[in-house]
C-alpha cells in the first residue's frame, strides 16, 4: 500500500531537549517553559520534550509538561520519547493521566522500548533486585496501554474505612490511550506500532536494514505502518527532522547554524555502528530553501504532521528566532495554516 505523493501539512510542532546548566537548572527549565509559551503564541499545534537521563537535559518531561499545561491553553504537549525501560507502567500511567487531566486532554505521550542506555552501569540502582528478569520488550507498551485505557489493575474495589478504592488507574482520562505515539526506527517497530493501533513518531534516525537512503527508508516505514494500522491511510504519522530556518537570523546566528550542521554531516554519509543507524542531515537555510528540500523528501511527502527538532546546544534567543521563522515563514511556505 502506498501513500499519496504528497500531503498538505496540517500540524506543525517542535521538539526540544531542554538543556540546562548543572549549576543553575532552574534557568534552563524556565527557558523551556517560555519556549513552549512562545510556541503557543506563534500558533504551533504541538510542543514536544525529549527525555534525557543522567544528562543536562530534561529527565522528567511529564513534570515539566505539567507546569506547561498551566501556562498554556491550546497547544498539544508531547514526549519524544519516554524510554519505558526506565519506567514502571503502573506509575507512569498515573502521571500521564494526571497531566492529561490538568491539560484538559492535550497530552501526547511518545514512548519507546529497549534496554536502557548504559544499563550495566545503572542497573544496580535502577533495578537492584530484578535487573536480570526485567522485560524491556514491547510488552511494556502493552502494559502502559492497558493502564491508560482504564482496564483492571486491581482485584479490590470498594470502601475500606473512609477510603474508596478503584480497580483502574486514577484519574482515568478518556482518549489518552489513543494519543500514545511510538518512536520507531526500524521496519519491525513501525509495523508493530501499526498493528497495535498506535501513532508513529519517525525522527531523524532510522535503521538501515535493506537500503542506505534515509528518505526512502523513512517512507517505507511509514507505508508499512499504515498498511497494517486499523485506520489505514488515516493513521497518524509524524516526521521529525532538524530544521533550522535563517530568514531573520543575524549573520552570526546563520554562521553558527551552518557550522553546527556541518559538524554533524559526517554521520549522515553512511549507516553507523553495528545497528546500522542512519542519521538525516540537518536542514539549514531560508524557509524557501528548506521547503524545496522537504517537498522533494520521500518521508516528508508521506506525512501531514511534523515535529521539527531544535538543535541541542543553542541559546534561548536562537530558539526564539528559529521558532518564529518556522511559524511565520516556513510553515506557510509548506501550506500550513496557523492555529487560532
Amino acid at each position: 500500500m502506498s501513500t499519496d505523493s504528497a500531503r498538505a501539512l496540517k500540524s506543525l510542532g517542535f521538539l526540544t531537549i531542554g538543556s540546562f546548566d548543572e549549576a543553575d537548572p532552574f534557568a534552563g527549565h524556565e527557558s523551556t517553559l517560555e519556549i513552549i509559551e512562545l510556541g503557543e503564541r506563534l500558533g504551533f499545534d504541538s510542543a514536544w520534550l525529549r527525555d534525557r537521563h543522567l544528562q543536562h537535559g530534561i529527565s522528567s518531561p511529564i513534570a515539566v509538561l505539567a507546569a506547561a499545561s498551566q501556562r498554556t491553553t491550546r497547544i498539544e504537549l508531547g514526549t519524544a520519547v519516554i524510554p519505558l525501560g526506565l519506567e514502571n507502567p503502573f506509575r507512569l500511567a498515573e502521571d500521564l493521566s494526571t497531566v492529561d487531566v490538568l491539560s484538559k486532554g492535550r497530552l501526547n505521550p511518545g514512548v519507546s522500548v529497549g534496554v536502557p542506555t548504559h544499563f550495566d552501569e545503572i542497573k544496580d540502582h535502577l533495578y537492584p533486585d530484578t535487573w536480570q528478569t526485567e522485560d524491556f520488550t514491547t510488552t511494556r507498551v502493552e502494559r502502559l496501554l492497558h493502564n491508560l485505557r482504564g482496564d483492571e489493575v486491581s482485584t479490590f474495589s470498594g470502601t475500606q474505612g473512609v477510603e474508596t478504592f478503584s480497580t483502574r488507574i486514577q484519574p482515568h482520562s478518556p482518549g489518552l490511550a489513543e494519543r500514545v505515539w511510538y518512536g520507531a526506527a526500524s521496519m519491525g517497530s513501525a509495523t508493530w506500532a501499526g498493528e497495535h493501533g498506535l501513532n508513529l513518531l519517525s525522527s531523524s534516525v532510522v535503521r538501515a536494514e535493506q537500503d542506505d537512503d534515509f528518505a526512502r527508508i523513512q517512507r517505507a516505514q511509514i507505508e508499512a505502518f499504515r498498511a497494517v494500522h486499523p485506520l489505514g491511510q488515516a493513521a497518524r504519522a509524524s516526521q521529525g527532522l532538524v530544521v533550522i530556518p535563517t530568514d531573520s537570523a543575524t549573520p552570526q546566528q546563520a554562521a553558527k547554524y551552518h557550522a553546527y550542521a556541518e559538524s554533524r554531516m559526517a554521520r549522515t554519509s553512511a549507516p553507523q555502528g553495528p545497528g546500522r543507524m542512519l542519521f538525516a542531515p540537518d536542514i539549514v537555510g531560508t524557509s524557501e530553501q528548506i521547503a524545496d528540500v522537504l517537498r522533494a523528501h520521500a518521508g516528508f511527502q508521506a506525512v501531514d504532521e511534523v515535529v521539527f527538532a531544535l538543535p541541542f546546544s543553542f541559546e534561548h534567543d536562537d530558539y526564539v528566532q528559529i521558532l518564529t521563522d518556522m511559524a511565520q515563514t516556513l510553515g506557510p511556505e509548506l501550506g500550513w495554516e496557523q492555529a487560532v
